[in-house]
């Protein structure tokens, strides 16, 4: 795991997310659970050649779902990551 790519699986165009890019200059992202701060600072600087001066992490638990009649199965845990950037530089995702 030490590819750049394999740190940053996708980007969360969620409403609170567009929020937070209008206004603070905040980015979120769906990361490896592995990936670490620095990990994941060091891929978004390398991909999107952005300065990043921040990153904040979050873990989720997967949700429990129903298989079948009694067979409970569960979606698997991931991890999300709000970047910072440098102020004045912006990331076109759409």
């Amino acid at each position: 795991m030490n590819e750049v790519h394999d740190h940053i699986q996708s980007v969360l165009l969620t409403e609170k997310a567009t929020l937070l890019s209008e206004k603070l200059n905040k980015y979120v992202f769906r990361v490896a659970p592995a990936a670490n701060k620095l990990q994941i600072k060091r891929a978004i600087e390398v991909i999107f050649k952005k300065k990043v001066v921040d990153v904040n992490t979050a873990n989720y638990a997967g949700k429990k779902k129903r298989e079948r009649k009694a067979d409970f199965g569960r979606r698997p845990h991931w991890k999300k990551a709000i970047v910072t950037l440098k102020k004045g530089e912006k990331l076109d995702l759409v």
